[in-house]
């Protein structure tokens, strides 16, 4: 397939991260120049910013619009990634280079933008190892910039529909966050399910994970 040759942005954005049960997923979209006032029309701004209803409707739109990749680390392999790096941000590299890589294999683009995190040496690291070349640009509020702002929702909203695929499947309601009632629906799963059986749904390098077992 021929690569896009207009000229724009990549935007690279994860949700998750935060959340001690489910995947953590990161999102790459392009973004042409002619689509940017388009996609700011429509809503699109960081998602934290919007409801879950209106961040996977948008979604939608975004997905119909613009060449975009999405890169869904599930507990269990995100567990074991944690596991062998060791660090959070070394983890995230890994997806943010992992989903820039896909999404240059369908468009030609030497412009990605990231929200900062950590070290940015860690992200150009692992470009380099994949062979990339681009200018990276990371900063704070990356998401005012409309293609990371995409991200950001498509991102929130395949972390929204696993979140709820994880529930149905186990039977247990897995809220978001890391709060009380997030160790309440951690207990919850143990008692019906084992707490061997934790690390299918959860991070569990979260301290959450010490008061789910009721070890604090």
């Amino acid at each position: 397939m021929e690569k896009s040759q207009t000229v724009g942005q990549i935007g690279i954005d994860e949700s998750g991260k935060g959340d001690y049960f489910g995947p953590l997923v990161i999102a790459g979209v392009y973004v042409a120049r002619e689509q940017e006032e388009q996609l700011r029309s429509a809503g699109v701004r960081d998602s934290k910013t919007l409801s879950d209803a209106k961040a996977t409707m948008l979604a939608a739109q975004i997905r119909g619009l613009c060449p975009h990749t999405i890169v869904a680390i599930g507990p269990e392999r995100y567990n074991s990634l944690y596991d062998s790096f060791k660090n959070l941000n070394r983890l995230l590299a890994w997806g943010h280079a992992r989903a820039i890589e896909n999404l240059l294999e369908k468009v030609s683009c030497d412009r990605v933008v990231a929200d900062q995190f950590g070290d940015e040496r860690f992200l150009k690291g692992a470009l380099m190892e994949k062979g990339r070349t681009v200018a990276l640009i990371q900063k704070p509020r990356a998401e005012e910039e409309v293609a990371v702002a995409a991200a950001s929702i498509l991102a929130r909203a395949e972390f929204l529909r696993r979140l709820q695929e994880l529930s149905s499947h186990c039977g247990v309601s897995l809220p978001k966050g890391a709060g009380e009632a997030v160790i309440v629906a951690g207990k919850v799963f143990v008692q019906r399910h084992g707490a061997d059986a934790l690390g299918q749904v959860a991070k569990l390098h979260f301290r959450t994970t010490s008061s789910v077992l009721g070890q604090q």
